[in-house]
């Protein structure tokens, strides 16, 4: 699936702003390689998303991919830097569900 971009608007960034976090580094984390896994909201697809800044914040983020003149786009939704003890609990889990490496 072709990303083109981002969907802002004056609904979605403030609350996506009001914990710190930048328009860039929820970018930064969205084009990276976050960790996704659906988000159980009754009434939309949400996706939940997990990455690092450029900085090396990691950040945790609620998003939906939504079609925009046909085109798809990533709506962030929420987003907030997480607390260490998310973060040793995601660290932990990543390293049980690597690939191994030759």
């Amino acid at each position: 699936m072709r990303i083109a971009g981002f969907d802002w608007d004056k609904g979605n960034w403030p609350k996506c702003g009001k914990h710190g976090v930048s328009r860039e580094e929820i970018e930064q984390v969205l084009r990276g390689t976050p960790a996704v896994m659906p988000d159980p909201h009754p009434q939309e697809s949400r996706i939940r998303g997990i990455g690092k800044t450029q900085a090396g914040r990691y950040v945790f983020l609620v998003f939906m991919l939504r079609k925009v003149d046909a085109k798809t786009m990533l709506r962030p939704i929420s987003a907030r830097y997480m607390h260490q003890k998310e973060i040793d609990h995601y660290e932990i889990q990543s390293k049980a569900h690597a690939l191994p490496r030759n």
